[in-house]
């Protein structure tokens, strides 16, 4: 008699992106599109893919340099970036990320280093946490005796920012604690931090998230997913850094920060709570907020020639090119 196939019970169903089940094997659902790096005709933008290690990989970028700036040896603004994707989804070659980011490179005449992180479900948290930072200490580790040419010929590693967007902005955060708590190779700080619609979250809820209960209820359910070993649900101090057992947010390891939020976003009000909890924490940086009326969680990749894109990466781009010299002892 022929054995019939026993088909796991799905344990989570994020359709149409994919399924978790009971057995731990993961169902994609999407086929993802990559886009090679290649030099941007549109923004004379330079890309290309590196190994930092066997897990992590990275897509570095750098600007269009006229040979006056080559000559004078002038050096650039150093942006590692954390892509979102509910920690689950996309990659470094994506197309929506990857022109996203020659735009805001261009515009800020910045070296970016985009992390190409292990995803989630196959790889819970804390993964994406740790290959962030060891892609993190990668590039601080070109200040000395690097083996990277774009960082070691054209960064000023007294400006290294973080940035991301949804859950890298999540992970662009946990990041800059982790950094009060441990040095960078060769003495590198964080000068800045950019949040841009940053994936904050909490057991209760807020006024933007019960007005759109659909993507409120499946996110609920997210960082019990990428995160099951968390004792604290979605109020554990990673995903919600306002709740009670949180580390106070004074630790945050950079003397700069900018949050962006979008006005029908569920998670806005996430971000305006994190925003004013940093201005009242202790912290002595300097914090701003930056809020996109009519839009809503991610529509710099929808909507990438609208021209609240262009006013959201021209905001961005000013903060980075910001000159202000204030520090913070850590």
């Amino acid at each position: 008699m022929a054995s019939t196939r026993v088909i796991p019970a799905v344990v989570h169903d994020f359709s149409p992106y994919f399924r978790v089940y009971q057995d731990g094997s993961v169902e994609r659902l999407v086929a993802e599109e990559h886009t090679p790096a290649s030099i941007d005709h549109h923004t004379g933008v330079t890309s290309k893919d590196i190994s930092i290690s066997t897990d992590v990989l990275a897509r570095l970028y750098l600007p269009k340099l006229n040979a006056a700036a080559v000559e004078a040896r002038h050096k650039l603004p150093l942006v590692v970036y954390f892509r979102g994707g509910a920690f689950c989804m996309m990659s470094s070659s994506s197309p929506t990320l990857h022109a996203h980011l020659n735009s805001l490179v261009a515009e800020a005449n910045v070296v970016l280093v985009s992390v190409d992180y292990r995803r989630a479900p196959e790889h819970r948290i804390p993964v994406a946490y740790d290959d962030s930072w060891a892609a993190l200490e990668w590039a601080a580790s070109n200040r000395r005796a690097g083996t990277e040419p774009w960082l070691v010929d054209h960064v000023d590693f007294d400006r290294v920012f973080l940035a991301g967007d949804s859950a890298g902005g999540n992970i662009a955060h946990n990041l800059a604690m982790r950094s009060g708590e441990r040095e960078l190779p060769h003495g590198v700080k964080l000068f800045g931090i950019v949040l841009v619609d940053p994936y904050f979250w909490g057991s209760k809820p807020t006024a933007s998230e019960e007005a759109n209960p659909e993507m409120t209820a499946r996110l609920d359910r997210l960082w019990p997913m990428v995160c099951p070993s968390s004792a604290g649900g979605n109020d554990d101090p990673r995903v919600n850094p306002v709740a009670p057992s949180a580390p106070s947010l004074a630790g945050l390891a950079c003397a700069r920060l900018l949050v962006c939020a979008a006005e029908k976003d569920a998670m806005r009000d996430r971000a305006r709570i994190y925003h004013e909890a940093l201005r009242t924490s202790g912290w002595r940086g300097e914090v701003e907020m930056y809020e996109t009326a009519g839009e809503d969680h991610g529509f710099y990749f929808s909507h990438p020639h609208g021209q609240n894109t262009k006013l959201l990466v021209k905001r961005i781009a000013t903060f980075f090119c910001s000159t202000s010299k204030l520090t913070i002892d850590m």
